[in-house]
């Protein structure tokens, strides 16, 4: 029915889908095609990035139950995009001590998280170790939790406080406990573009370099792109054949994670700092982003997650019919997209994703971060409450009262 369906559409569009469906792969210049389609044509291409999933991963939509925890928000860049960093002296700027950071870690794994999602600013004159030790006091008071954390801008500025290579921190990391990477940090993976939105943050080629270093050393990471600022279309096809790129050579991608910038506080939008800056994606480029990473990355990553806190639980729900088959995580708490003008609220309770699921004709399954499943809810048991979905969310404090606790304040704290 689809091929038949492809007939009638633009010829060199699909030709396209056609080819994906076949099982090969598409060129950048074919990506590009994709993402000028409007219509009719945008809709079929959707619908190819849906039947890919399915043949791939079939109707299961993953999620973990995790939790972020963002140490501090002071930070020695001023990227054009980041409305969470803050300098030193501002009176909004915090540091968790590393004992506030297990706390915290504690209470999400007696509430049934399997994993710690990790990242901050990068505070000045930071000691190399930080990372480390935090990794340690986790892994010695949970052995069993899945540390997610610290970005590839993160780890680059750990191994030049730290005097290591970047190769030497990673394996110290990893035997202090560091289980995956994020693979933020990466916005457009264009130098040119990055020089306009975030001058002095991580290059393309120090962003490469860690990705590629941490798979050689057996430790996975996710990828990503922001868009929705000021990319082109061949930008972001040219971003996902970089990706598709380094997961030939190393296998280590996870998933791809499509993050819709979020202009509201982001500074480069707020004080017109960039020339020709869009207020974010619109809905139909939200779609096609999903829909042509399925495509492109379909024969190489399996997962393709959608961001709820970026889009919205409605957003969310319409794209696991786009190419999306994992739901993300419960974060719990969230700072960085809340900070930007993100309304999605800071957590999602595991009852809710299933719900959300479920609704979309689709089956729940709670997956562990390198997306083993650890129960897949196909009955009766997706009404079962976990211990997180009878927690009251005021517990965990939120990003606008953490900004305001004096006994967090960065200056108390160092």
């Amino acid at each position: 029915m689809l091929e038949s369906m492809l007939k009638e559409i633009d010829p060199v569009v699909s030709d396209i889908l056609s080819q994906s469906l076949d099982s090969k792969n598409i060129s950048t210049k074919q990506a590009v095609e994709l993402f000028n389609t409007k219509g009719t044509e945008m809709i079929m291409t959707a619908m190819v990035a849906d039947l890919l999933r399915r043949r791939s991963v079939g109707d299961k939509v993953t999620y973990v139950i995790n939790r972020n925890i963002n140490f501090t928000n002071v930070c020695i860049k001023r990227c054009g995009f980041c409305a969470y960093s803050r300098d030193f002296r501002n009176e909004e700027s915090y540091f968790l001590p590393i004992s506030e950071v297990v706390r915290r870690s504690k209470e999400a794994w007696e509430l049934g998280a399997t994993e710690i999602c990790i990242q901050a600013g990068l505070p000045p004159r930071m000691d190399g170790f930080l990372y480390v030790d935090i990794c340690k006091a986790i892994k010695k008071e949970l052995p069993n939790i899945h540390i997610h954390a610290f970005s590839p801008e993160e780890i680059l500025y750990g191994s030049c406080r730290s005097g290591l290579s970047v190769r030497e921190y990673l394996s110290m990391l990893k035997e202090s406990g560091l289980g995956s990477l994020p693979g933020t940090a990466a916005e457009i993976l264009d130098q040119d573009l990055r020089d306009l939105i975030s001058p002095g943050r991580i290059s393309v080629a120090d962003w490469i370099n860690v990705i590629t270093s941490a798979h050689k050393l057996k430790i996975p990471t996710t990828s990503t792109i922001m868009y929705g600022h000021i990319e082109t279309s061949e930008n972001k096809a040219k971003h996902l054949e970089l990706i598709r790129s380094i997961q030939k050579q190393t296998n280590g991608f996870t998933e791809f994670v499509p993050l819709s910038f979020v202009h509201k506080e982001a500074p480069m939008y707020h004080n017109n700092l960039v020339k020709g800056i869009s207020p974010g994606p619109t809905g139909h480029e939200v779609i096609k982003m999903h829909a042509i990473s399925r495509i492109m990355l379909n024969n190489f990553i399996n997962n393709i997650q959608v961001s709820w806190v970026k889009e919205g639980a409605k957003m969310s729900q319409l794209l696991l019919e786009a190419g999306v088959n994992d739901f993300g995580g419960t974060l719990i708490n969230e700072s960085i997209s809340t900070s930007a003008g993100s309304g999605f609220g800071q957590i999602m309770k595991p009852k809710e994703i299933r719900s959300i699921i479920t609704s979309a004709g689709r089956v729940p399954a709670q997956r562990n971060s390198v997306y083993g499943i650890i129960k897949v809810f196909d009955g009766k048991d997706n009404e079962d409450e976990t211990l997180l979905d009878m927690a009251e969310t005021s517990q965990f404090g939120s990003y606008h009262e953490l900004i305001k606790l004096d006994k967090f304040r960065y200056n108390h704290a160092k």
